[in-house]
């Protein structure tokens, strides 16, 4: 699978670290009870407008420019492969707030970020104590697009922006702690998507298309407009599997900085 970064504009090729005995060790400790509430609002202020949306990234851009002259900076590793060590339940996923929803949500991670907010701090902090420089967010299905097999597609632009938020939480409450004062990086994932742009999902009608170009664009920006006011410092086009896809990405966060 291919990868690219969009961000404030440096390009910055991803690495990740994998799972070590440090990250299981941290993972076996059941997750603090912390109140979800801190886990998902604003730390510190956030960008209220497009200058001060564009100073912050500038500033940040500089701060990663600086890093990676001097050393190589590390990705975080998967989520989704630690998230499944916790053995959720159906019940884990609904909580009170999604109690009567009509379809199955067990094995929708990016809704822990409403409802399990504890396990994905848990999850950052281990990777911010196993060296990681650059923090990824629970959001590779957090589109509307994706989030529609759920019955969630309503919810895209709050799922990345909690996500982002306990992300930039985990990285405010380790820095003081850390004995290494090392700037850590907050980037926004945009996943591929459940749907393809390029090809038909009927063999038998290849002219058939279940998704526009348009309706991509239009999902991406919504979860670009999360990502950005929930703090994220660069945005993460992942897991590519269709080139049309990863323009209709590329084309709204283009588009969500023009506006």
């Amino acid at each position: 699978m291919s990868q690219c970064t969009v961000r404030a504009h440096p390009s910055v090729r991803p690495s990740t670290t994998t799972t070590n005995p440090q990250i299981q060790k941290h993972l076996l400790k059941k997750p603090n009870s912390t109140d979800p509430e801190r886990l998902g609002r604003s730390h510190g202020s956030a960008p209220t407008n497009a200058y001060e949306k564009q100073e912050t990234i500038m500033n940040k851009r500089e701060q990663l420019e600086a890093q990676l002259a001097q050393r190589i900076l590390i990705f975080d590793g998967a989520m989704g492969s630690l998230i499944q060590t916790y053995q959720l339940t159906e019940q884990d996923f609904r909580a009170e707030r999604f109690a009567n929803h009509p379809v199955n949500l067990q094995g929708n991670n990016d809704l822990l970020s409403l409802v399990r907010p504890d396990i994905l701090h848990a999850i950052h902090t281990a990777y911010l104590d196993a060296g990681a420089d650059i923090l990824c967010t629970n959001t590779f299905n957090a589109t509307s697009i994706s989030q529609a097999d759920y019955e969630l597609e309503h919810l895209a632009f709050e799922l990345n922006y909690q996500s982002a938020r306990i992300a930039h939480t985990a990285i405010a409450d380790f820095n003081p702690k850390s004995k290494i004062q090392n700037p850590k990086f907050l980037a926004g994932a945009l996943g591929p998507t459940n749907r393809t742009a390029s090809l038909s999902p009927d063999v038998n009608d290849p002219g058939y298309r279940n998704i526009t170009f348009d309706e991509l664009r239009d999902a991406y920006y919504t979860a670009v407009d999360g990502l950005i006011q929930g703090g994220v410092d660069l945005l993460l086009i992942e897991t590519i599997f269709d080139t049309l896809n990863a323009k209709a990405a590329i084309f709204a966060c283009l588009q969500y900085f023009e506006d």
